[in-house]
């Protein structure tokens, strides 16, 4: 009796696990907020009072501020559910004063699709046998101790041979053909 009454509780506290809680997401706004925002009245300095810092600013516009909040719900296995999204959009003037204030919702929303082609790429196209073994046999340490005699010839090479060059490519370096 007292296996069954704990199994059963673990299994109910499991399902609380898997339930959809609503998370807030970004800059939770309200609509008393910026609905006290006038147009032609109201200022940067109101703006901040209300809603605080913009989520961001347009890429070329310091003059635009966006203002993104969104309530997701987890999804299994996938990126969460976005339920709930609000995008509020100030523009001022040069003097800081309100322009004009836009509000969007999810249905305002563009969803980009991934293309499916792929980026293009110099060079010779090689299997992964050729990768492996490619390398094999280039890095040679002791090919600058043989040239040049400089095993104790006083010479200021060094080990490695040339002073410019790379080891194993006998001074070349990477050159293109």
């Amino acid at each position: 009796m007292a296996m069954s009454l704990t199994g059963g509780l673990f299994a109910l506290s499991g399902c609380a696990l898997v339930q959809n809680s609503p998370m807030p997401r970004g800059s939770l706004i309200e609509a008393d907020d910026y609905n006290q925002l006038k147009p032609g009245v109201s200022n940067r300095a109101d703006a901040l009072d209300l809603l605080g810092s913009p989520t961001t600013k347009a890429t070329f516009d310091d003059n635009t501020w966006i203002y993104v909040s969104m309530m997701t719900a987890p999804t299994p296995a996938n990126f969460p559910h976005v339920t709930k999204q609000q995008v509020v959009v100030l523009n001022f003037d040069q003097g800081g004063t309100l322009r004009t204030m836009r509000t969007l919702g999810l249905k305002d929303a563009k969803h980009p699709g991934m293309v499916g082609d792929t980026t293009p790429t110099p060079g010779t196209k090689i299997n992964v046998l050729q990768e492996i073994l490619g390398n094999v046999g280039r890095y040679n340490p002791m090919q600058g101790m043989m040239n040049n005699s400089s095993f104790g010839g006083g010479s200021n090479s060094g080990m490695m041979g040339s002073m410019n060059g790379g080891p194993g490519h006998g001074g070349a370096g990477n050159t293109l053909p």
